[in-house]
């Protein structure tokens, strides 16, 4: 097995390898390498795609590098492989992203990735530090983590789905703030997994086993 870390020069990607790296041994889910190259994706069982930054330049960013999205397709859509996004990975899913400049994203999960706009002044944007996950839907790769498990958080803008069926789980922050996506063999998470301790180990662990 084989789990593919895409790097397209949007992130410090030393931690998700890391994380991903430990967790695949501790449950002998095989080889994660950290991957610019689209030979590679292509021949990956799991594809995870991190962002950190805004959407537009991770957007560009990720198209300059020649074929890279192609393989990703390729992979996750026509051949249904397990993939994540993590933060601007996660987000560049939507149909739409309305940081700075409206963007188009892959449009895997229907929604737009929209300002928090919090009601309160005391609550600060960026959303950042942890905060409680409140489960909206079960999932294999939740198994395991419950309401009121914490996750570490640091973004400006969040994914408002079209579907409700697609928000596996939000956050509490003046409003609700979507913290997990999915549908059919993707999945996706606005906060870090690689920094949310036990919580996020245990879905990184979740991912690797995961057969959708």
């Amino acid at each position: 097995m084989l789990t593919a870390i895409i790097d397209y020069d949007s992130g410090n990607l030393h931690s998700a390898e890391k994380a991903f790296q430990r967790m695949a041994n501790e449950t002998n889910a095989g080889k994660v390498i950290v991957t610019s190259d689209p030979a590679d994706v292509l021949k990956a069982d799991r594809v995870v795609l991190p962002g950190d930054g805004a959407f537009p330049a991770c957007k560009t960013e990720l198209f300059e590098h020649t074929g890279l999205f192609e393989a990703c397709e390729e992979v996750v859509r026509n051949k249904g492989r397990p993939f994540m996004g993590i933060c601007i990975g996660m987000q560049m899913l939507s149909t739409t992203g309305h940081e700075y400049e409206d963007t188009a994203g892959f449009d895997w999960i229907a929604g737009d990735v929209v300002k928090i706009e919090p009601s309160d002044p005391a609550l600060k944007v960026p959303h950042m530090g942890w905060n409680d996950l409140i489960i909206n839907a079960p999932h294999a790769v939740l198994e395991g983590i419950k309401t009121g498990d914490h996750a570490y958080f640091v973004h400006s803008y969040h994914f408002r789905v079209k579907n409700a069926a697609d928000r596996l789980a939000h956050v509490d922050y003046a409003e609700e703030i979507t913290a997990i996506v999915g549908r059919d063999n993707m999945i996706g998470m606005q906060f870090h997994p690689e920094k949310s301790q036990q919580t996020g180990l245990r879905m990184i662990a979740n991912f690797l086993s995961w057969k959708p």
